[in-house]
């Protein structure tokens, strides 16, 4: 099908299990063939994780940690980005180099509009987490120590409840958030299409694979989520592994483009 500007809309097809296994196993092949750009990428975002936590700490407001830490599902996508580029290069039979990867991603492209989304998914989590805390535990609610507000959520019932209704609506943004990126970002790396084509095909693909694509989503936060734990230590391995395995399951989901004529 092609759309209005002429060019051919990307073809959605139905994957499985068996689909998502074999991404797997090439996003592992991938950071076994370059492991020091995947522990770059990895470290690079765990120190990030490691100065917010400790900022929000300085700052008094420990208790945002773990809110902060679950919020970094959300915005996953964008961060491996560049790992998608490196799979790409890998694939072609190019050598990856960080130079070559830099001067592709500086270019302003529909990538910024992305960004954008991806920034504003997450700023609405965090405003919906200050909400539920001024319902759950009052409006002016304030904890010196995050070990204090963990005491609290996990001792009271209007604690209980703080995390059960803020753990719902998380996975809810979550699978919104996934819905929207799991193929629009490697879409638009791929081929010259607008951010609106790459979210619409990407939220045609959880539609017409919903079981797997939904197991996938539930794998890459408690993935991420447990990264997070132990100082984000975790994202050196698990970040480039599943950044390098959602570009071969674009590559199962879409299409590739017809070819040319000769």
């Amino acid at each position: 099908m092609a759309s209005i500007s002429g060019k051919v809309d990307p073809v959605v097809r139905r994957v499985t299990a068996a689909d998502i296994i074999d991404a797997l196993g090439k996003g592992l092949r991938d950071f076994q063939a370059m492991p020091l750009y995947g522990l770059a990428i990895g470290a690079f975002f765990a120190i990030g994780g490691n100065i917010i936590v400790l900022s929000v700490t300085a700052l008094g407001v420990s208790y945002l940690a773990y809110p902060m830490a679950a919020g970094f599902a959300l915005i996953g996508p964008f961060a491996a980005f560049a790992l998608y580029e490196m799979s790409r290069r890998r694939e072609r039979g190019e050598r990856p180099s960080l130079r070559g990867i830099w001067e592709f991603l500086r270019h302003p492209s529909e990538m910024g509009w992305m960004a954008f989304v991806t920034v504003f998914i997450f700023l609405v989590w965090m405003y919906q987490v200050r909400m539920l805390m001024a319902l759950f535990l009052g409006l002016h609610a304030s904890f010196s120590t995050l070990q204090q507000f963990i005491n609290v959520v996990l001792s009271t019932n209007e604690g209980l409840a703080f995390l059960v209704v803020g753990n719902m609506e998380g996975a809810v943004l979550s699978l919104v958030m996934f819905s929207l990126t799991v193929v629009s970002f490697p879409l638009l790396l791929d081929r010259e299409v607008d951010f609106v084509t790459a979210m619409i095909t990407s939220v045609k693909a959880v539609v017409a694979s919903p079981v797997p694509m939904v197991t996938w989503a539930a794998i890459i936060v408690m993935l991420l989520i447990m990264s997070a734990l132990p100082f984000f230590l975790g994202l050196l391995v698990t970040l480039p592994v599943l950044g390098h395995t959602t570009w071969h399951l674009y590559r199962h989901i879409v299409e590739p483009l017809p070819a040319a004529p000769a």
